[in-house]
């Protein structure tokens, strides 16, 4: 398939020329080498993959004589198969001003992450890559994250086609993969059984040290389950059979791996009793479709999940656009334990921008009314609304709109 642009190229040409080596992190198979490559067309940077067992077994033998035989400007692939790399990028670093002579990729995997802090602070960026957005694939990219204002919306709205859930629910069927994109029902199924089978398994295997594949596959398939729901250890352990320590373990290993994002709670000393626990959702809505068992967009787009599976949509989409942004912002969900619920907040700028989460085309304009709890936790509120199925963006009230999908 032909190349698709990538939101984060912005970012990280950008970075490249501010910071001497850049790291790019994300999941298995969401792109990273092929940005990486695709921006290093024409130039003269060499390219080597530590998933080459002879090239790992000299990176972490003799750092050295591999940067002697992949001198820079040079792409390092799966950098967290030989973190004794790092030490060896900071001599090289240190020794010359130039920008950019070392990309790098890995799994945002916790060691590899701590050794990339300790070691080579102030010398590299990084930046993760997620797969495919709604924007990439429909190849209308946006140079930053949305503002929620009517205005703002209304513009984005000339550059966008109307919402088609049908359309929505075969985007969250399928995913955002790269290699899936124009696959049969049939080739994206076997795509995902080999995707779990081959390098999820030897990640968690290799990088965590889980042996049992049977019972990782069962916390997969339970985590699937539970997508846009606070995690619930109790029944994680119910399903498979394991400790609750050790699904703390695995569900964090799959964080680092880049395949779950953990919602936090949003904490706030003027609310009482509210949530702690973070919400569970799959980076890529396709393998926890998968997962989950849905084998047509359809019985998705119809199933009990749907709603689930659209939330996780709206939040990953959400996800990427933050990610790849000039600015960052942080985001979060409230509940309270009498069960008062805020989808998402999105902080940024000292302002709080609430959102409900709602898979229909015309939902009840009264759900924004819970969005005052904030005023009285003290927080600034900006513009929000609820994201839906509607086809435009409509006023609700003076801070808040019907905010079509179609337009994160």
């Amino acid at each position: 398939m032909n190349y698709l642009p990538r939101a984060l190229e912005r970012k990280f040409l950008h970075m490249n020329g501010f910071f001497k080596a850049i790291l790019i992190t994300g999941a298995r198979q969401v792109g990273k080498t092929t940005m990486l490559r695709h921006l290093a067309e024409g130039g003269k940077r060499t390219y080597v993959s530590l998933d080459d067992l002879a090239a790992r077994v000299l990176a972490r033998s003799d750092p050295a004589l591999f940067f002697q035989t992949w001198q820079p400007p040079v792409i390092i692939d799966e950098v967290q198969y030989a973190p004794e790399l790092f030490g060896h990028i900071k001599i090289l670093c240190d020794a010359s001003d130039a920008t950019g002579q070392i990309w790098l990729t890995g799994s945002q995997q916790f060691s590899m992450m701590k050794h990339v802090h300790e070691t080579l602070a102030g010398r590299i960026g990084i930046m993760t890559l997620h797969s495919l957005s709604h924007q990439e694939i429909s190849g209308v990219l946006f140079a930053d994250a949305p503002d929620f204002s009517l205005p703002a919306l209304r513009e984005r709205q000339r550059h966008v086609l109307p919402t088609d859930v049908r359309q929505v629910f075969e985007n969250i069927w399928r995913g955002g993969m790269p290699q899936v994109l124009q696959a049969d029902a049939e080739q994206r199924h076997e795509y995902y059984n080999a995707y779990v089978n081959t390098y999820l398994m030897r990640d968690v295997a290799e990088l965590g040290g889980v042996t049992d594949s049977l019972r990782f596959g069962k916390f997969l398939v339970a985590c699937a389950a539970l997508t846009a729901e606070p995690v619930n250890y109790k029944k994680l352990t119910e399903a498979t059979g394991i400790s609750q320590p050790t699904a703390k373990t695995w569900l964090h290993l799959l964080e680092g791996l880049g395949v779950v994002y953990l919602l936090a709670p949003y904490v706030n000393n003027a609310l009482k009793r509210l949530a702690k626990t973070p919400k569970l959702y799959f980076c890529d809505s396709g393998l926890a479709a998968y997962l989950a068992g849905w084998l047509t967009p359809l019985t998705l787009m119809n199933g009990a999940a749907s709603g689930h599976f659209f939330e996780n949509y709206v939040i990953t989409e959400l996800l990427k656009s933050y990610a790849y942004a000039k600015s960052p912002a942080k985001l979060s969900y409230l509940r309270e334990a009498n069960a008062l619920e805020i989808d998402l907040l999105i902080e940024e700028n000292q302002r709080i921008h609430p959102f409900e989460i709602k898979k229909s085309a015309s939902p009840d304009y009264r759900e924004v009314k819970k969005f005052a709890l904030l005023d009285k936790a003290g927080a600034t509120r900006g513009c929000g609304g609820i994201i839906c199925m509607s086809e435009e963006a409509v006023p609700v009230d003076a801070q808040n709109c019907l905010i079509p999908c179609a337009l994160l």
